[in-house]
């Protein structure tokens, strides 16, 4: 793997911080749910302390729900063990400036515990290890996220106030590929995208989606950590952004019953020598026996993985026949009515996983694709043939319909125990199981209007 180079330097921070131009640097780990959490230090406390030592911060960082309550069932940090602290260890080749942050500058750290061992739930190292598996066969994993939100003319503080109820989309009307319709929003999106590339992201396009007021916003592939850490930066930024612009948007997986927010995911494979692995020239489909295996993989794991693909309760939400997002374990050539869609041509030759929606965490999803085609790898898995025509009427197995099936699934997969091992299995249970329970205590909308005065 080719040795990363960061979007800014040590050494050019320091000149930065001396010119004045930086004042704050962010140093933030990706939690459970995909956000950045963390600390704003001052730049020179940054560079005087934090750099070479790292900071600490409470171990319940990946032991909480969505709302940041302390729950029961996390091994790594309860009441009884204190709540005690693990230590944010800045990487470096991160090192990057926020433009929608004055002053700012942004690193992202990895988590160990106070004897410098991995903190082996943290998203970042999950991912970390798999890829350490492709390495141990020369191997890399190449990423691209494609990842859409939902835009409202509302503030976040309005739509809270609001109870979400009501609030004005940015389009009115169906805007994909629409020239006109993503000008309505242009400012806002011409900021995002100028800002990510400020920061280092390398931006490709945008263009606007379905559902009334959805984008999408593409950036370039990378080395699957790199483009991991760019997602969640991007996912955080443009909520800043839009935040400052007294508009909000959304990256939940189904926000309305209109199509939801997806985040397909791209993935390729290299040698040690940057060929990619994938193709195969002489093959009447142009796939090398790799790729076969890594793709039947995809198939025989993704009912198993899929926590990992659709975490929350919303995530099932998406899975509607004629929706755009896939209920068949199945794949195709260019064939978007399937989990996975084969694209590309020599080369570009990858897959791409349309299961995950805009709530996933990438580091996760990426790392569960990787377990999977390792495992068809490992065990040789034949590919089934390529399903032609509406993937939707066909007799496959289905992709999980709820987070309870899923979790279940999960919890009892012997190849997500042997791939993660069982203290990263039972931790992402327990976050589905305390999901479940929050919901099932719930009284919804749904059930207000449909029972209240008519039963």
């Amino acid at each position: 793997m080719a040795e990363r180079t960061p979007s800014l330097c040590v050494d050019h921070l320091k000149r930065l911080v001396d010119a004045g131009e930086i004042d704050t640097v962010v140093l933030a780990v990706t939690d459970m749910q995909g956000r950045l959490q963390g600390k704003r230090f001052a730049a020179r406390f940054f560079l005087e302390e934090v750099l070479e030592h790292g900071t600490e911060g409470c171990s319940y960082l990946l032991a909480v729900d969505v709302d940041m309550n302390t729950v029961d069932g996390f091994r790594m940090s309860s009441w009884e063990d204190g709540y005690g602290d693990f230590v944010m260890v800045p990487d470096l080749a991160t090192l990057r400036r926020a433009p929608w942050s004055p002053g700012t500058a942004l690193v992202t750290a990895d988590l160990v515990w106070h004897d410098g061992s991995p903190v082996v739930a943290s998203p970042r190292q999950i991912l970390r290890r798999q890829l350490d598996r492709l390495a141990a066969r020369g191997w890399s994993a190449y990423v691209g996220t494609e990842l859409e939100f939902i835009v409202f003319k509302d503030s976040y503080e309005s739509a809270w106030d609001n109870a979400y109820r009501g609030l004005k989309p940015a389009n009115q009307y169906n805007v994909d590929y629409s020239v006109l319709g993503t000008s309505r929003v242009e400012p806002l999106l011409r900021r995002i995208r100028n800002e990510m590339d400020g920061a280092g992201l390398t931006v490709e396009s945008a263009k606007g989606e379905c559902n009334l007021g959805q984008h999408e916003i593409a950036f370039r592939f990378d080395e699957a950590l790199v483009t991991c850490d760019q997602h969640a930066v991007y996912k955080a930024g443009a909520k800043e952004i839009a935040d400052q612009e007294g508009m909000s948007l959304t990256f939940m997986a189904k926000y309305n019953e209109r199509e939801g927010n997806s985040c397909h995911i791209h993935l390729s494979v290299r040698d040690t020598d940057e060929r990619p692995v994938f193709a195969d020239g002489g093959d009447p489909e142009g796939m090398a026996s790799v790729m076969r295996h890594f793709l039947a993989g995809q198939l025989a794991a993704l009912r198993d993985l899929s926590l990992l693909y659709a975490p929350n309760i919303n995530s099932y939400k998406r899975f509607q026949a004629g929706s755009f997002a896939p209920t068949s374990v199945a794949w195709g050539h260019d064939n978007r009515t399937c989990a996975f869609r084969v694209v590309g041509h020599g080369g570009s030759l990858r897959f791409e996983n349309r299961v995950p929606g805009g709530d996933v965490n990438p580091y996760l999803a990426t790392a569960a694709m990787i377990a999977a085609g390792l495992h068809g790898v490992d065990h040789e898995l034949q590919l089934p043939d390529a399903v032609e025509g509406n993937a939707y009427e066909g007799g496959t197995e289905h992709v999980p319909t709820s987070l309870r099936e899923a979790a279940a699934l999960w919890t009892a997969s012997p190849l997500a125990r042997e791939a993660f091992g069982d203290d990263v299995v039972d931790h992402y249970h327990n976050m589905a199981r305390v999901e479940l329970e929050a919901f099932d205590a719930a009284v919804t909308d749904w059930e207000r209007f449909r029972s209240f005065e008519r039963m």
